[in-house]
């Protein structure tokens, strides 16, 4: 299988078939080329600015989501292709390359998914590799999908009930078809959360009105293969179910078993953060119901050896979504995050 190396304005998104790139953007510290896998498909039934983007390693350092598209590109036959299916297993080589959640220090070191901000790519004060890799989102890929899968892990910050994740929105119908695409990933866990932070890949995406759904299938900065199970699932299902691939699929694992629950977030009283630099004990596992004021875990500071630790407790009623996965926690670090179950 060959591979063309193109300018994103080279993009073929209309021809039928299916054409592999390496997408090339300017390197600003080499003689050179970030080079962005980008797969396409292009079915009988394509329609204009319809189609489904999945997109692996946002960050670098999330693993399942590159996994199960790799996979995926193996597996898809083209005859089976209705519509417009674009794969991208990894968004931000720089970052994949470091193994860091953000883009490498030799780079502009920018986290990607703060990045789609206004001038992103644009003005000279944002005109770095992560931010244009934001602008060709913006300008390439927007412009022919109206599905969106965000596919995420923990990484190195923290390790999650496995989920998959959207945000509230306006529009009624767009939430229910979100969260329908959201509950066939499968996963125990669906995240509802705020949505007031500036330059989410996500949140853009939804004020387009695209159908749009994250995930964070892993942590670690390893593999978790129940986590690639449950991205493949996702990613297949929302291409059987919106007439972009023929084909069949059942649910499973938890929404098999009609035992997803629905964790909301957006509150502040949701989190817990480190009151001090220490080292995080956790007593509970993640996917636990707990009550407000329960003890979930232990902060301990061993530059004052003596001091009983200090517990880190639910601040509300709920499941313990997420917890610090390194032991090593600095101040103001979410150590616990808790979602009330609002189905």
């Amino acid at each position: 299988m060959s591979r063309t190396i193109v300018r994103p304005k080279l993009l073929d998104f209309e021809s039928p078939g299916r054409r592999d790139y390496w997408v090339a953007l300017e390197h600003d510290s080499i003689w050179g080329d970030h080079l962005i896998p980008l797969t396409v498909w292009v079915g009988p039934e394509a329609q204009a600015g319809e189609g489904l983007v999945s997109f692996g390693s946002n960050h670098g350092n999330e693993y399942e989501g590159p996994i199960a598209l790799k996979g995926l590109m193996r597996d898809i036959r083209t005859e089976d292709v209705r519509g417009r299916i674009i794969f991208i297993p990894v968004l931000n080589p720089s970052a994949f390359r470091a193994g860091t959640r953000e883009s490498s220090r030799l780079d502009d070191g920018v986290n990607l998914n703060r990045a789609f901000v206004d001038g992103a790519g644009k003005t000279p004060a944002l005109s770095g590799i992560t931010h244009r890799i934001a602008d060709f989102v913006r300008q390439h890929i927007w412009p022919q999908v109206h599905i969106v899968i965000d596919l995420h892990s923990g990484g190195h910050v923290a390790r999650f009930s496995h989920c998959a994740s959207f945000h509230p929105v306006d529009d009624p119908g767009l939430s229910a078809k979100i969260e329908e695409t959201a509950r066939w990933f499968g996963t125990p866990s669906l995240m509802v959360y705020q949505n007031v932070t500036p330059g989410l890949l996500p949140s853009e995406a939804e004020r387009l009105g695209k159908i749009t759904v994250g995930t964070e299938l892993g942590w670690g900065a390893a593999v978790d293969p129940v986590g690639v199970r449950y991205a493949r699932q996702g990613v297949l299902a929302a291409l059987i179910h919106n007439d972009l691939m023929q084909g069949t699929i059942e649910p499973i694992a938890f929404h098999a078993a009609g035992k997803q629950k629905k964790l909301e977030i957006v509150d502040r009283e949701c989190y817990t953060l480190a009151p001090f630099d220490g080292h995080y004990e956790p007593l509970l596992e993640c996917g636990t119901v707990v009550k407000a004021n329960d003890t979930i875990g232990r902060l301990h500071d061993f530059d004052h050896i003596d001091m009983e630790p200090w517990p880190v407790k639910a601040g509300v009623d709920g499941v313990v979504l997420a917890q610090a996965w390194g032991a090593a926690v600095p101040r103001g670090q979410h150590i616990v995050v808790v979602g009330r179950v609002i189905d």
